[in-house]
């Protein structure tokens, strides 16, 4: 996962005549085919995420709520508060394929695809005739009990995983969000969170977790592989500008507790108080 999200930012090759053609190969592979994820569509919204970050209404990926507006939900949105732990487990998979609260990745709908063309419709979906039709071949030869132990059980924990390290690193107590009058990319950027979830788990996970700042900070510049070292080259930087303050660090080592305790206590809210308003 980690080698297709370098793809969806063009990290994997910089090569100015074949750059676009490896990355979007590699990440056909390893998001679309591997795991079970449309390349295309999934980098579209990733991208716009990373653009919007912390944006009260923009934002991609991460939908924020008013805590003090509840009374304003859709029926649906509350619908989905009120079931939400039951939820959890497969939320990745209600992103990707229902399309909330994006648009679908799968079925195109919604404004993930606003303002895009029918020859960018078409490209995309071409990844998701790929992730289809591997999973269709391998339900076909494995049979459904197989295909549901050996590929879906894995899928699931992945999802799981996938969202539970991107909700931690976007949601803090001292959290802001931002209007249009207010967001700076910057800004945005330094309201994600390092989460620390201990030496080994972060090695294991390539440092997803813990070089979180610096990525959202140069999305098209810093591989997975150099996210350590350049964390390190952002707090230092930092202390040398006595701007140590813009950075957040938490340690999380009981991280499945605190994914099912944010997530029970917040959901998808945060307070009209941490929204910066011009």
């Amino acid at each position: 996962w980690c080698i297709g999200h370098d793809a969806g930012h063009g990290t994997v090759s910089k090569n100015a005549k074949w750059g676009n053609l490896i990355n979007r190969v590699v990440g056909e592979i390893t998001h679309s085919v591997v795991c079970l994820t449309p390349f295309v569509p999934w980098q579209m919204s990733h991208r716009k995420h990373h653009l919007n970050h912390n944006h009260l209404e923009k934002d991609f990926s991460h939908q924020w709520y008013v805590r003090e507006e509840r009374d304003n939900l859709h029926p649906l949105i509350e619908l989905g508060y009120t079931t939400r732990m039951l939820f959890l487990p497969v939320l990745y998979f209600v992103y990707l394929f229902t399309g909330i609260p994006d648009g679908g990745h799968v079925i195109f709908y919604g404004r993930l695809w606003e303002g895009h063309s029918m020859k960018e419709k078409i490209d995309a979906a071409k990844s998701v005739v790929v992730s289809c039709a591997t999973a269709g071949l391998l339900w076909s030869n494995m049979g459904t009990a197989d295909f549901a132990v050996v590929c879906m059980g894995p899928w699931v924990v992945l999802s799981f995983w996938l969202f539970m390290v991107t909700y931690l690193q976007h949601h803090s107590e001292d959290g802001k969000l931002y209007t249009d009058d207010t967001f700076t990319f910057e800004k945005g950027a330094f309201e994600t969170v390092d989460r620390d979830y201990g030496k080994w788990v972060n090695r294991m996970s390539h440092h997803m977790m813990d070089g979180h700042v610096i990525h959202h900070l140069f999305f098209t510049k810093v591989p997975h592989y150099r996210l350590e070292a350049a964390t390190l080259a952002l707090q230092e930087g930092l202390k040398e500008q006595g701007q140590e303050h813009l950075y957040k660090q938490i340690d999380t080592p009981d991280y499945s507790q605190e994914i099912v305790k944010q997530f029970y206590e917040n959901w998808f809210f945060v307070d009209e108080k941490q929204v910066v308003r011009e």
